[in-house]
């Protein structure tokens, strides 16, 4: 039987989560079924630095420019980006049109930068079925959601990361409400966070560990704000803020003028995270909003005590407070600060951490891989 087709569109500027989970769910597909036949779109080189990790797993790379051109394009500031978008769309065209019409892949998953893909698929009849992965709630001028009612016409289905998402894709009623499915990412490959969990880190210990890009989504400035409280009671306590971003230099001052540099550490970005989770004292996430949350999810299977913002739609679905984790309300100080406490008190109850690991295997890369094979086959 001949093996069916399925390419991923996924270009990125930065390093992000969605990296990850683009190469976890080809993953799953390649591991757990030899009927598929998987690649990878690498645009502009975004891929380059997974290349043997990729090719390891046996898929597929289809690489557009022989070059690492996307080192040379602006990527921080909203005008920068999108800059970098608009020379993704125009160069993009013809070799995505060309893919399209002469491989005739069975399947195309499309997510983040995807007007270049929607736009082909108005003003062309493909034999590719197109799936939308949304992550986040999207946002929609009068404009925009008039092309995507045209565009979602011709889509395949639509999914979404979460519950929430999925209810509100319904109440904007782009399309048929059969073609929404709600498919959780593929955050947790067991045997590969297992193995990274057990490599070694410098002799750190005593610490709370944060993860993400600084950017204002992740709301660190808040972060650092609460946890200068947090030191006048708790003198020792330290904070490790792992990633990097446009934020990194005003963090830094902010950590400085407030003389927080012997609590508060800004370590960069890490190749791999696992580690810290399995020896912090917990992970705090603060961000204002997330689809669904990797980090918080990879931290729960690492069984890293939890205290998250209840943002919505990622955090507020995922972690219930006092059950698998502790919550305080969105961007509030004062809410942080005294549910800092039962955060404490929670970190040492076993219960919510099994309870949290038993959530993550919702998003295994074989669970995501048992529900993205009902909508394909």
């Amino acid at each position: 039987m001949k093996k069916k087709s399925v390419y991923y569109w996924s270009p990125f500027l930065t390093p992000i989560a969605t990296c990850k989970a683009v190469i976890n769910s080809a993953y799953s597909l390649s591991k757990f079924d030899k009927n598929f036949e998987v690649t990878i779109f690498n645009f502009f080189g975004e891929f380059n630095q997974r290349i043997l990790e990729i090719k390891k797993k046996k898929i597929n790379l289809e690489n557009f420019y022989n070059t690492n051109l996307l080192k040379f394009l602006p990527k921080y500031g909203k005008f920068s980006s999108r800059l970098s978008f608009f020379i993704f769309f125009l160069l993009g065209i013809f070799p995505l049109l060309r893919v399209l019409k002469k491989k005739k892949p069975d399947y195309i998953v499309i997510h983040l930068i995807t007007s270049l893909p929607l736009f082909l698929l108005i003003f062309f009849n493909f034999k590719t079925k197109f799936i939308l992965r949304i992550s986040g709630l999207p946002r929609l001028n009068i404009f925009r959601k008039y092309l995507w009612k045209i565009a979602l016409k011709k889509i395949y289905i639509v999914t979404s990361p979460t519950k929430e998402t999925y209810e509100h894709l319904k109440s904007l009623k782009l399309c048929d409400e059969k073609k929404l499915k709600i498919l959780f990412d593929p955050v947790i490959n067991v045997s590969e966070i297992n193995t990274n969990m057990r490599k070694t880190i410098d002799n750190y210990d005593d610490f709370y560990v944060a993860v993400g890009r600084l950017t204002n989504q992740k709301n660190f400035f808040f972060l650092c704000d609460c946890f200068k409280e947090l030191i006048k009671k708790y003198p020792k306590i330290n904070l490790f803020i792992i990633g990097e971003g446009e934020n990194f230099d005003n963090l830094q001052a902010f950590i400085l003028k407030h003389k927080l540099s012997n609590n508060i550490y800004l370590l960069g970005h890490k190749n791999n995270i696992f580690p810290y989770f399995k020896k912090a004292k917990g992970f705090i996430l603060s961000s204002l909003w997330e689809d669904p949350g990797f980090v918080l999810i990879e931290a729960g299977f690492c069984r890293a005590p939890v205290f998250s913002s209840d943002a919505r739609p990622g955090p507020y679905e995922i972690i219930k407070n006092n059950i698998n984790g502790t919550t305080f309300k969105n961007n509030d100080k004062d809410s942080f600060i005294v549910n800092f406490e039962n955060y404490l008190k929670n970190s040492k109850n076993k219960k919510l951490l099994l309870e949290n690991l038993k959530l993550s295997r919702n998003f295994s890369i074989y669970s995501h891989y048992k529900t993205l094979k009902k909508f394909i086959m």
